[in-house]
């Protein structure tokens, strides 16, 4: 049998921290058995912090107890924190691959003595024990990066009683006296420390097997809307909140256009100048109108103004074109502009400026803020976006009014990780505009909606068919529940 690495212990002036140790420590021998007997909840958990947190990344732990969950999240880096000696020592004889330091999460010198920064920090019940949660989360700013994600989950303050209950009645081990906080004061602490919350989850109705139910319950009705807030687990993400005032980046406009000769050149007669340098790349999709032959001529006349590129499509549909475009360009921030210019090219300059502060990471336009021009979305269509709307706000935990509309923003290298990642959901969207907004949630990015004033229609015709496309809405509803709630 292999001895535990020895590891010498903390001392304590804080009796509640010393009482805390004491009890931690002495169910380590019946840790195993517990977690054998509650196995449904923790692979249920893992599971879902595995959904959260992709493997490869580099990963710092508070409270890591003996290391399980840090090694289920396979990481390139894993780094966990505990107080306990005992429990460092198993961690350290079960996953010699991970790194775990002896301290006081709470403890100044300890996170200074620490090298970040880390793509994730992951406080997994952790936070109920603490004497200064914001206090805390303050001093790790200085192992984050603007693209790092905070991950903390926790009991519902709603289960104590349930969970006390089942302690006094030998169905959970025994465990120490923590603070019970509501999701609320979770997100007031979180603002105090400068962090702001992305999403939050709430998981698991029924933490036990009960012959294949739990599961099946726990997968596809616990995190249905209105039952969710009943679950006995909750899991935050958050950022840290930065301003950059002086950060500059350049732009590469994506314009996918079929069978929109006549809005070519206007695209580039309204194209305002904004960024440090722009590109705009024309990707044509095979129009029976001579588009592709227009966009050459535009790119001649306007060589001397304009970084223009010129791109034949050679799949099929908007999604396509833009993966197409994005995959040429060169910008710090990727922008789509609808060639039909309903959206004006001149509020471009606004969704850069978003991108470009810090203040969110990905930026969607709406077109249901704003009085829209006379015929710019027929009465049916706008009855569909506001019901899809309410969909896909629950489905990615942000609040969204337009997701149908074609401008999005997002900086180069986070699409650059969406499109390695695609993998999770498939090449499954003609739009284009799902695959961004649920690769977008999966990455936990900040998203933000900014009005624009919605134009009808100078030229052409729409491609929208509403029947045939609002048909694949509702399957991309299912698609997305399935990949983003039923995990």
């Amino acid at each position: 049998m292999n001895q535990s690495p020895s590891v010498v212990p903390l001392q304590f002036s804080n009796a509640r921290k010393r009482q805390l140790v004491e009890e931690i420590e002495a169910g380590l021998d019946e840790q195993e058995s517990w977690r054998k007997f509650n196995a449904a909840y923790h692979e249920d958990d893992f599971k879902f912090m595995r959904f959260l947190i992709p493997p490869g990344k580099r990963v710092l732990e508070l409270g890591c107890g003996t290391g399980e969950l840090l090694a289920a999240l396979e990481p390139a880096v894993g780094v966990g924190v505990d107080f306990s000696a005992k429990s460092l020592a198993l961690a350290k004889a079960r996953h010699p691959g991970l790194s775990f330091v002896l301290g006081d999460v709470e403890d100044p010198v300890t996170l200074a003595s620490l090298e970040g920064p880390f793509d994730y920090i992951v406080i997994a019940d952790t936070i109920g024990m603490l004497d200064d949660i914001d206090g805390t989360l303050r001093l790790v700013h200085h192992l984050c990066a603007p693209s790092t994600r905070i991950i903390i989950s926790y009991y519902s303050h709603l289960w104590e009683p349930v969970l006390r209950l089942a302690e006094a009645i030998g169905l959970r081990r025994k465990q120490p006296t923590i603070n019970y906080i509501a999701t609320t004061d979770f997100l007031n602490l979180m603002d105090l420390a400068d962090f702001e919350m992305i999403s939050r989850e709430q998981r698991q109705l029924l933490p036990q097997r009960w012959l294949g139910l739990g599961p099946l319950i726990n997968r596809f009705i616990a995190p249905l809307p209105g039952i969710r807030k009943l679950c006995l687990r909750t899991y935050l993400v958050g950022r840290p909140v930065r301003q950059f005032t002086e950060r500059q980046f350049s732009a590469s406009i994506v314009i996918p256009c079929r069978n929109e000769r006549g809005n070519v050149e206007n695209a580039i007669r309204r194209m305002p100048r904004f960024g440090s340098q722009q590109e705009i790349l024309f990707v044509e999709g095979n129009s029976s109108d001579g588009t592709f032959a227009e966009c050459e001529r535009v790119r001649d006349a306007y060589k001397g103004e304009w970084d223009i590129k010129v791109f034949k499509q050679e799949g099929k549909g908007k999604g396509d074109a833009v993966r197409k475009g994005f995959a040429e360009a060169s910008g710090d921030v990727l922008m789509i502009l609808d060639a039909d210019l309903t959206m004006p090219p001149e509020a471009l300059p606004k969704f850069h400026a978003i991108i470009e502060s810090g203040k969110a990471e990905f930026v969607n336009g709406t077109r249901l803020v704003y009085p829209m021009e006379s015929e710019a979305m027929r009465p049916l269509n706008f009855v569909a976006n506001r019901f899809f709307a309410y969909l896909f706000t629950y489905l990615v935990n942000t609040r969204l009014t337009d997701t149908l509309c074609g401008t999005k923003v997002l900086l180069r290298n986070d699409y650059e990780v969406l499109a390695r990642e695609r993998t999770y959901f498939g090449n499954f969207d003609p739009f284009g505009d799902f695959d961004l907004i649920f690769g977008a949630a999966k990455q936990n990015l900040k998203i933000i909606e900014t009005p624009i004033h919605y134009k009808a229609r100078t030229f052409g015709e729409t491609q929208i068919s509403r029947f045939r496309d609002g048909w694949l809405l509702l399957k991309m509803v299912w698609f997305a529940y399935r990949k983003l709630k039923a995990i």
